[in-house]
């Protein structure tokens, strides 16, 4: 079950985005921002207008209860949790997130590869090099911020649908919320090729590597700018939004 759990937690929750230089208090939603970019977080552009798409969700009802679960799980324990994390120095979270990003590495690099972008693959393979060298282990960022280096975010379940996988049927995901078969799937194989796996879950039960990526969710979510806030204030439904949001970008990032 342990395994199965540090599986699902290889992602950062998808309400997370990007950091800012002053995050605004948890308590007060702030004004919805487009700022979020694939290139600059795991998050999808949750405030962009999502297109109608026609996603298959026959199990409905089951999703629509892990996204109550979720949803309270966020208010009641990750909210709370990100806020206390705020008290930190945020250059602090800011280098803790680079480092989980850099271990990552391998997940992007290859599965651009994989996908034909070998630019991509070797713009990963110059920034894992530089970050781990002139970073200090990847805690800095200094190929983005001196070579304009940016992360190219593939992934193993864009991998699977840049050879003609299909979605299937949209999931909800306890803690990590939307997604689908295929990129439930695909879970499997970031784990794999996340170096953080080798360093704290491998040959551990997975306890250490679980905890590790407990703290990377929660340290992300205290850079993000109450973007659940924002979406449960101005959408109507806001299942439904979230819904046709990911689908939306998932397809997005696979013709890309």
């Amino acid at each position: 079950m342990t395994r199965f759990i540090a599986l699902l937690l290889t992602l950062s929750l998808p309400l997370c985005g990007m950091c800012s230089d002053e995050p605004p208090p948890l308590d007060d939603a702030p004004a919805m921002s487009s700022d979020v970019t694939a290139t600059d977080s795991d998050s999808f552009p949750l405030f962009e207008e999502p297109e109608i798409l026609d996603v298959y969700d026959p199990l409905e009802t089951f999703n629509r209860g892990v996204f109550w679960f979720n949803d309270k799980m966020y208010f009641y324990v990750m909210k709370p949790a990100a806020k206390a994390l705020r008290y930190t120095p945020e250059p602090l979270r800011v280098s803790i997130k680079n480092f989980f990003i850099n271990l990552a590495t391998p997940v992007r690099m290859v599965n651009a590869g994989l996908q034909g972008k070998f630019g991509a693959a070797g713009v990963e393979l110059t920034r894992f090099v530089t970050n781990t060298t002139l970073g200090i282990g990847g805690l800095f960022d200094p190929a983005k911020d001196h070579f304009d280096l940016r992360v190219h975010n593939e992934d193993t379940g864009q991998t699977l649908g840049y050879y003609g996988m299909g979605p299937g049927p949209y999931l909800v995901l306890p803690f990590l919320g939307p997604s689908n078969l295929r990129d439930g799937i695909g879970l499997a194989g970031n784990v794999y090729l996340d170096l953080g796996y080798y360093l704290w879950g491998k040959d551990r039960d997975n306890y250490d590597y679980l905890g590790a990526r407990t703290v990377y969710l929660l340290n992300d979510l205290s850079l993000d700018k109450d973007t659940y806030e924002g979406i449960k204030r101005d959408a109507l439904d806001p299942y439904l939004y979230m819904r046709d949001a990911y689908a939306q970008y998932r397809r997005n990032q696979i013709r890309n």
